[in-house]
């Protein structure tokens, strides 16, 4: 049993070796994460043409903070470098193993002058040419490109991902994965830990085959233009990556401010309630008094956990789960609609979701519609935009529906991962639009109610759905899960994006009406099995019911993960199933991103683990929203909090079909299961955070 308790945060020690900076570089990639374009002294020049020429470096050297090249750009004689101490953790490298560590460093300076006097100790490199490189890089990646025609191989770098290939004409190319070709396909991926770990020896066999004994060598690449890597460097007793990125010039919008983007959200708030009212009357004051309606029944509603304290829960039950033929049924009549049909396929964390994504983007031919709660203006959610409008500019119909507050209220927010020198636009609406084709929605929020759904649909035949919006958090810092679904299921999907679309716009209310009767009922096939589609809505708390309802059926276990963990009557229902013998089992973030809910998920903890509830705790943040009753799997965009389950738009999907449900389980539960620690006595609580709890549902 592992102990509870916070990460040790590791600093860099001063005393490790400089020479611990250089080592194995195995690609031409890079990380293009936006920072500021180098400082140019003496008239050097950085302009777009002349990021285009090949750089060639005759010269090369470190020290214990600094990095120095000299190379030639044309006819030109170019002095450059760079810190490197502020940006690789050695520490944090000496702690790893194996390390597999690949750092990424910009040219942060170009000078004509040759550099000033040097007194600190200097590490002469040795450089190699661009022939000796491409000699390298195609014995590595022989063995690691897929074999067939029209396929390519994903490298997941710690702040990117990048497509290799060998194009038409067998050239090799190297392409960040938002650049990937259409027409190809990804038929392999590679973690860069694993590709560090495979390179090595194929590397120093390489470098003694030509009779290469220097410790300290350089690569030149070749590679040319913005956010290229034309330089190396490699230690060939040490395996750290570390590329040197040419950066780009700063494109021409307008950056924003924390300060500016808490002003837009204030100003959102307010443009909602006035034309939300103005544009939907009758949506927004059916809001308003539902809303007030909910608030009053929260505050005088019991509190049925009393009547549970004291009691102790019996041994677990062996008997079966609950019939699930006959839950659908009961499913069918709850609903009063039947289930679609199809197949999922589960994309557990931002690697495994974004490269699939980006796949089905950069193939699509047709129409790409995506719905989100959240597109950031962090570096990452640019990328994916600018993926958005090179599909769009190619002549893909590309809808993109934006929840206003979720959107605006997120370029507030700061993740710590961001590279701190971003710029990012004023708002992210402008820079899907601006030079594409884009056509985008940005949905009101009367009386702070929001459209948390997450789906993307790519011509019509493939739709995802799940937890994840566009932000960098979703790709490379948190635990999260989204679904790819093929089959009928996709239509049902896509027309109530069409539905949310169409509200969306101008007098959205009245052409609503009209639009009704223009869709028709899609017919299902006897592809896949049966899925359906769960709703939270303004007049029919679907999720929240029917998900009480599959507790009260359980007979034999309940897992579930969430990451918002406050609603009492959901807590209630789960303490009771597990004084029936049900297995109950939950999983939970002690940080999250909405801050005092942390202390709702402590005090739900204790709760549960005082009625024979087993709590685990997710090692940093969790934001998968699933659960499995009995055999039935439910899993998408809902917390389980107020507003998922009673206020705000959102969308899970069902299925109780057998290999679904357990790749749902050997997937995502048991491996999360096995990396949390598991709750073994209650959390320390605050007085506050009673508080906290009483009033957390209102406001968070």
């Amino acid at each position: 049993m592992r102990r509870l308790g916070w990460p040790r945060q590791s600093t860099r020690d001063t005393r490790v070796p400089a020479l611990l900076l250089l080592t194995l570089a195995l690609l031409l990639l890079c990380s293009c994460r936006t920072l500021p374009p180098p400082v140019v002294e003496d008239g050097a020049q950085t302009d777009e043409s002349t990021q285009q020429q090949i750089l060639l470096g005759d010269q090369a050297f470190l020290t214990d903070e600094r990095f120095y090249i000299r190379f030639r750009r044309g006819n030109q004689l170019v002095h450059g470098g760079g810190d490197w101490s502020q940006r690789i953790d050695l520490q944090k490298y000496a702690d790893a193993n194996p390390p597999g560590n690949i750092f990424f460093l910009p040219l942060q300076y170009e000078q004509h002058k040759p550099w000033p006097e040097i007194k600190e100790a200097t590490h002469p490199i040795t450089i190699l040419g661009i022939a000796e490189w491409r000699q390298f890089r195609n014995r590595l990646f022989e063995q690691l490109l897929p074999k067939g025609d029209k396929q390519g191989l994903v490298i997941h770098f710690s702040a990117d991902d990048y497509f290799i290939y060998l194009d038409s004409e067998g050239v090799f190319r190297a392409v960040a994965l938002e650049k990937k070709p259409g027409d190809y396909r990804i038929g392999n991926s590679i973690a860069s830990s694993d590709l560090v770990a495979l390179g090595m020896p194929i590397l120093k066999t390489f470098l003694a085959e030509r009779n290469i004994r220097e410790e300290r060598i350089a690569f030149n690449t070749g590679d040319t233009g913005p956010y290229s890597l034309p330089f190396l460097f490699i230690n060939t007793k040490l395996e750290i990556p570390v590329f040197v990125r040419l950066e780009p010039t700063p494109s021409g919008y307008a950056a924003s401010s924390r300060a500016l983007a808490m002003l837009r959200t204030g100003f959102h708030i307010i443009k909602s309630h006035v034309t939300g009212v103005a544009f939907h009357p009758v949506s927004s004051l059916y809001r308003l008094f539902f809303y007030t309606a909910d608030t009053l029944s929260e505050t005088l509603r019991p509190d049925w956990l009393i009547a549970l304290q004291g009691s102790q829960p019996p041994p677990l039950a062996d008997g079966p789960g609950m019939d699930l033929a006959a839950w659908e049924n009961k499913l069918d009549d709850m609903t009063r609609r039947p289930s679609s049909r199809g197949t999922i396929d589960y994309l557990v964390d931002g690697e495994a979701f974004f490269t699939r994504f980006a796949d089905a983007v950069s193939a699509a031919n047709k129409s790409i519609n995506l719905r989100m709660y959240i597109f950031d203006d962090d570096d990452y959610a640019m990328k994916i935009a600018d993926m958005l409008k090179r599909r769009a500019n190619a002549g893909v119909q590309v809808k993109v529906l934006l929840d206003g507050f979720g959107t605006v209220a997120s370029s507030v927010e700061v993740q710590s991962s961001l590279p701190l020198s971003h710029r990012a636009p004023l708002s992210m609406k402008n820079y899907l639009e601006k030079d594409s084709r884009i056509r985008v929605r940005m949905g009101s929020n009367p009386w702070m109610s929001g459209d948390h759904i997450k789906t993307a649909v790519i011509d019509d035949d493939r739709a995802f759905t799940g937890g994840m919006n566009i932000a960098r958090e979703y790709r490379f810092d948190w635990h999260d899960l989204m679904v790819e679904l093929k089959g009928d299921i996709v239509s049902e999907i896509d027309s109530d994006f069409d539905r949310a679309w169409t509200h969306a716009g101008f007098m959205g209310e009245i052409t609503s009406l009209f639009d009704i009767f223009k869709r028709t009922r899609h017919q299902n096939t006897a592809d896949g099995y049966p899925i359906r589609l769960l709703f939270t809505r303004l007049h029919n708390a679907e999720i929240f019911h029917i998900q009480r309802t599959a507790i009260r059926h359980a007979r034999h276990h309940i897992y579930v993960e969430n990451p918002y963990f406050t609603d009492d009557a959901m807590l209630h229902d789960l303490i009771e199933a597990r004084h029936r013998g049900v297995d109950v089992r939950v999983i939970v973030p002690l940080v999250t991103d909405r801050g005092p809910i942390t202390r709702n998920n402590i005090l739900a903890a204790n709760i549960m683990l005082e009625h024979g509830i087993r709590v685990y705790i997710y090692p940093g943040m969790s934001h998968v929203k699933a659960a499995i009753f009995d055999g039935w799997a439910c899993l998408g965009s809902a917390n389980w909090d107020r507003w998922s389950l009673q206020i705000n738009k959102e969308m899970n999907i069902a299925t109780s079909y057998p290999a679904a449900v357990s790749a749902l389980q050997e997937q995502l539960f048991e491996k999360d299961f096995a990396a949390a620690t598991e709750v073994i006595e209650p959390l320390p609580v605050r007085w506050q955070d009673h508080l906290i709890e009483k009033f957390g549902d209102y406001f968070f």
